[in-house]
C-alpha cells in the first residue's frame, strides 16, 4: 500500500485518480486551495468523500507545499492543480501562466528539499504539441504551443524533465489528450453539448445551442481511464514521459451529432457555429500515437468517442 498525495483532488482527474487509488489499496490525501471550505462535489458524487484525508494547500506558495508534503508523508504525488482551461487562458495568462508554472516549479522543489523517494507525476497537455499538421504526435514530437495554457504546460514539462535530470527525481510528466466524463465542468465544450442536447429535448431551453468551430479534430478519450495511466508510469522501474491517447482522432461535428442523436434529434436543426466563440488561435488537428504507453505501460484505451458519448449522455461514472 502507498501513500498518494494528490494536488487537485477536486477536479475531474483528480477525483477519478482517487478512486482508482483507493481501489487499489493505497491510502489517499488530496488538496485544495482551502479544504475547510470546499465542497468537494465530485469525490461526493464518486461516494468517495470520507475515505480521502484532505488538506489546504496554495501551489504558488512555496511554504504551503512544502508544509502539506511534510505533513503527508506521501509515496506519490500527482500534480493535477492549476488553470485547466485553455479558453480562459486567453482571458487570464499571467494567472495559468503562475499557477501552472510556478505551481510546478514548487512542488518539484518541495520533493527535492524533503528527499526520500517520493515518486513524482506531473498532468501535461496535447495542447503543448500545436499544429502537427496531420502527423500523430509521440513523445518525440516538438512542442508549439498555441495558448497562453499551452506555453505554460510545455514550460512545466522542462521543468520536470530538468529536475529529473539535474537531481536524480522519480518525475514523470503524462501528456495527455482530451479526456472527458460526467465530471467536467460546464465550460467545457464536451459538458456544454451534453447538456445542450439534453435541454434542448426536454424543452427547457428553445433556442440553439451556440458553440465554437466544429470542425476541430481531438483525439477524445475516457477520464476514468487516462487516471489509470497516470498511476502505472509511478509503479515503472524507470521515470520517463508519455503521450496518454486513443488513438482515433474524430471532427467535434461527430461527438455534436452522436449527442443529439441519443435523444432523437438533429443537432443540424439546434446547433449553431459562433465566430464569436472562436479562440484567437486554435488547433485544427489533434492526433496521437500512444503505442509507448501500450509498450511500456500495458496501457491502451478501451473507450473512444463513441463510448465516451454515450457515457456522458447517460451518466455514467
Amino acid at each position: 500500500m502507498a501513500r498518494c498525495l494528490i494536488f487537485g483532488i477536486s477536479g475531474q482527474d483528480g477525483a477519478y485518480l482517487a478512486r482508482h487509488l483507493l481501489a487499489r489499496g493505497d491510502e489517499v490525501w488530496g488538496t485544495s486551495r482551502d479544504a475547510a471550505m470546499g465542497g468537494f462535489p465530485n469525490l461526493t458524487r464518486l461516494g468517495i468523500q470520507d475515505r480521502v484525508t484532505l488538506a489546504s494547500a496554495a501551489i504558488t506558495d512555496f511554504r504551503s507545499v512544502l508544509q502539506v508534503l511534510a505533513k503527508a508523508q506521501a509515496d506519490e504525488v500527482y500534480h493535477l492543480a492549476g488553470q485547466s482551461s485553455v479558453g480562459l487562458s486567453f482571458e487570464q495568462p499571467v494567472e495559468t501562466l503562475e499557477s501552472v508554472t510556478l505551481g510546478t516549479l514548487n512542488i518539484l522543489e518541495a520533493v527535492r528539499f524533503l528527499g526520500g523517494r517520493i515518486r513524482f507525476y506531473h498532468a501535461c497537455s496535447s495542447e503543448c504539441f500545436g499544429d502537427t499538421h496531420g502527423e500523430p504526435a509521440d513523445e518525440q514530437t516538438a512542442f508549439r504551443p498555441r495558448s497562453p495554457y499551452a506555453v505554460a504546460k510545455a514550460a512545466a514539462f522542462w521543468e520536470v524533465a530538468n529536475y529529473r535530470e539535474a537531481y536524480g527525481l522519480f518525475a514523470c510528466s503524462g501528456i495527455l489528450f482530451n479526456h472527458e466524463s460526467c465530471l467536467r465542468p460546464g465550460r467545457f465544450v464536451t459538458q456544454k453539448i451534453v447538456t445542450g442536447a439534453r435541454r434542448i429535448a426536454a424543452g427547457e431551453s428553445p433556442g440553439k445551442l451556440r458553440l465554437g468551430n466544429l470542425d476541430i479534430e481531438r483525439d477524445w478519450g475516457w477520464a476514468p481511464e487516462f487516471v489509470e495511466a497516470m498511476a502505472l508510469m509511478l509503479r515503472q522501474p524507470e521515470p520517463d514521459d508519455y503521450v496518454i491517447a486513443t488513438g482515433e482522432t474524430r471532427p467535434l461535428k461527430d461527438f455534436v451529432a452522436q449527442a443529439f442523436q441519443a435523444v432523437g434529434l438533429d443537432w443540424r436543426e439546434h446547433v449553431e457555429s459562433d465566430p464569436a466563440l472562436f479562440r484567437p488561435t486554435d488547433l485544427r488537428h489533434g492526433a496521437a500515437n500512444p503505442a509507448k504507453a501500450a509498450a511500456n505501460l500495458g496501457w491502451h484505451a478501451k473507450w473512444k468517442m463513441n463510448e465516451v458519448v454515450h457515457a456522458m449522455m447517460n451518466e455514467v461514472l
